[in-house]
């Protein structure tokens, strides 16, 4: 196959806008793969439930029996303890959820509610 010469220059021009495209598209344009398009949309999905959960488990720790001596006892605790202690609870465990990180995420959520309430 025979290209004529005036063809390559502008075949290789349109190769190389094609690469810098990419390249911008990726680095500047927020282009992103599939896979990690996936793993925001998950991120994102899992940060829904736990904000939608965190209220809830709030009422539950409300609605217990002895709340106001759990909610001294909670804010004895250390910051990073304070997740652990609504976890032991049990507020933080809602029908359906069987995910011991969302449990965990749900917990901590819950607890920057009611120490700073």
């Amino acid at each position: 196959m025979n290209i004529p010469s005036e063809t390559k220059p502008a075949l290789w021009g349109i190769a190389g806008g094609a690469v810098a495209l990419a390249i911008a598209g990726f680095t500047w344009g927020g282009w992103v793969t599939g896979g990690t398009a996936k793993s925001n949309a998950l991120q994102q999905a899992n940060d829904a439930v736990v904000a939608a959960l965190a209220p809830v488990c709030v009422d539950k720790f409300q609605r217990s029996g002895d709340a106001s001596a759990n909610l001294a006892e909670l804010k004895k605790v250390s910051t990073w303890s304070q997740g652990e202690f609504v976890e032991k609870g049990g507020w933080a465990m809602v029908p359906g959820t069987h995910a011991a990180e969302r449990v965990s995420a749900v917990a901590q959520a819950c607890a920057v509610l009611l120490a700073s309430g």
